[in-house]
This record gives C-alpha cells, sequence and structure tokens, in this order.
C-alpha cells in the first residue's frame, strides 16, 4: 500500500510517499481501507521528533480516520466486512490501510459523510475525557477553552454548549472569535488583544479551562478560575515549564490537572470510546455538534496539510483525502 512517512525529523518536507505492507490484524483488532485521515497537532509533533509513538504502534503518522472495515482479526464482535467506521489510531492513518483496536473504532453517524467522520475521533475522545470525564464539566458552570478555533476548540465549545455549559473561549482573529460565537461560545476574546483573565473575571471566573498552550497562560489560568475551580491542561505548545506560586491553588482550592491521549492503555481508550458513543453521537444525531471543517489535501499533498496547520491559519480540522486520492 501507499503511505506517507516521516523520513527524518523535520518541517513537513520530511513527509514522503511510500510502499509499505498492508497491515495484519491481531487479535481484536480490525484492518479499515481509509478513506480520510485527520490532520491534528500531535501529527506535526511526530514528525518534528518531538512526539514519538508508543512501542507498538505503527511509526507512520495520523492518529484517526474514516473508512470502511475490510479485514477483521480474532477476538472481535462488533463490526462486519463492509461497515463505514471512524476510529482513533493508535499511528498509521496517513496510509490505504490501517490497523485499530475494534473497541476503539465507532460507527459513523447516520447522514454523516466519510470526510466528517475522519474529523471525530481525535478530538472528541480528547475533549470527553478531559472536559467531562476529568474535568466534570457540568451544565450551567462557566468553561474556557484557549484556542477556540482549532480542531479541539471547535470540538470543546459544541460539546460543553451542548451541555448546558456557559462557554468561553480566546483566538487569534476577530475572524475566528466569530467562528467560536457562530458554535455556541456566549464571548469569545482575541488573545492578541484583549485579556481573558479580566473578562472572566468579571462573570465571577471560569469553573473549568481546557488549556494546550501553557507557558505563561498557566498562572494567569489559574487567576481567571472562580474558586473551586478546574484546569485541565492537555498540550504545552508555549512552554512546560513555569513559575506557579502553589499558595492560590491551595487557599482557593484549585485543582490542576490533565493528560495526553495516545500514551493511555488500550482499556482506557476503549472506556472513552464508550462515552463518547453514549454521549456525543446523540449530540450528533439531533444536531448539537457536528465538526467544522478547514481545508482538505489529498494524502500526497500532507506536507502542504502541515503547512496549513502549523500556520495556525485554519479554523477546525483538516483532513488528508486517501481513497481514489493515488
Amino acid at each position: 500500500m501507499t503511505a506517507m512517512e516521516i523520513t527524518e525529523p523535520g518541517g513537513p518536507e520530511v513527509l514522503a510517499p511510500c510502499t509499505v505492507p498492508v497491515p495484519v490484524p491481531g487479535y481484536g483488532q480490525i484492518i479499515i481501507r481509509v478513506a480520510w485521515a485527520g490532520v491534528n497537532r500531535p501529527d506535526a509533533l511526530q514528525r518534528a521528533g518531538a512526539y514519538a509513538p508508543p512501542p507498538s504502534a505503527s511509526p507512520l503518522p495520523g492518529l484517526e480516520c474514516s473508512g470502511t472495515v475490510v479485514e477483521i482479526g480474532p477476538g472481535t464482535s462488533r463490526f462486519q466486512l463492509g461497515d463505514r467506521v471512524c476510529a482513533l489510531l493508535p499511528g498509521g492513518g496517513y496510509a490505504e490501510y490501517a490497523a485499530c483496536p475494534e473497541a476503539h473504532a465507532l460507527p459513523v453517524p447516520a447522514g454523516m459523510d466519510l470526510h466528517a467522520a475522519a474529523c471525530l475521533a481525535e478530538t472528541c475522545f480528547t475533549v470527553w475525557s478531559n472536559v467531562v470525564m476529568r474535568g466534570g464539566l457540568r451544565g450551567g458552570e462557566r468553561f474556557l477553552v484557549h484556542g477556540g478555533s482549532s480542531g479541539i476548540g471547535t470540538t470543546a465549545i459544541q460539546i460543553a454548549h451542548a451541555l448546558g455549559a456557559r462557554v468561553f473561549a480566546t483566538a487569534g482573529s476577530p475572524e475566528k472569535c466569530a467562528a467560536c460565537e457562530r458554535i455556541g461560545a456566549e464571548q469569545a476574546l482575541n488573545y492578541r488583544t484583549d485579556d481573558f483573565v479580566a473578562m472572566l473575571q468579571a462573570e465571577g471566573g471560569a469553573h473549568l479551562i481546557l488549556d494546550m498552550v501553557g507557558g505563561e497562560y498557566l498562572p494567569r489560568n489559574v487567576k481567571a478560575l472562580a474558586d473551586d475551580g478546574r484546569l485541565v491542561q492537555i498540550a504545552f505548545l508555549t512552554g512546560a515549564k513555569v513559575e506557579l506560586n502553589f499558595a492560590e491553588v491551595m487557599t482557593r482550592r484549585l485543582t490542576i490537572t490533565g493528560s495526553t491521549l495516545r500514551p493511555q492503555s488500550d482499556l482506557a481508550k476503549a472506556r472513552i470510546a464508550a462515552e463518547v458513543e453514549a454521549h456525543v453521537w446523540p449530540m450528533v444525531a439531533r444536531g448539537a455538534f457536528q465538526p467544522i471543517l478547514d481545508q482538505e489535501f489529498s494524502l500526497l499533498d500532507a506536507p502542504a496539510a502541515h503547512r496549513r496547520l502549523e500556520s495556525s491559519a485554519h479554523i477546525g480540522k483538516i483532513a488528508l483525502r486517501v481513497e481514489g486520492a493515488l
């Protein structure tokens, strides 16, 4: 099969086509003929040499896809040949075929095409596990998400809004702020010109903040939280180390936590998949959530997709068209 490999750590230009064997399903796995593959920040980090895949994962980039089940391994019971699925992958999505545990795949929501479905798994798993399972967001609470126009951000805004939370967001331009407000943010703030701490303090503070920026945002997030508030950290785009006075954390009873998705066990990801299907798929069915799609590229244009991602000009999700693109 044709795939896109990382020839060496570096910029988007190190992504190059290659020919590799079609994966063989292991116990509990399915093989998907990939129609579309989602493009995510961890793909770019892996390409740059800053995010190594787990030892058992494919070295090919790509953490989510949509397509058709074409082979079923021993120990599987849910899917049949020909079923349309979208899946969270341990790696290997930038290819014509991908293997994944059956428990990490979900049926494509009714009425959704495979392009949109390819942009569900990584962000839905990340948002639901961190905002709800870890962060405990409830209806009526004030929720702030940084990077609101990103794939994670647009997913978090819609899910939090559907749960009945008051949603606030930061983004990097008036256009991006307007996009956040169109999909459910009560107020979106341009972080280049405005102060999100003042905005949240004026509202009484955030009960929950989802942050992927890190760096100097950490002490500012603490100040933006309400008493007993929670901060969930899922990435550190501007650095993982910062000085923080923990006296405020203690006296205001704040919680700081976080997670990364890819290193978690297959069982943990299966539990997240079950939660996503039970709670997010009904949101899709009633029109409360849908992936926001940015540009599409062919598989062989993966370098251009990465340049688009790293420009931060995108709003929502970028996807690679695999089936019929070669």
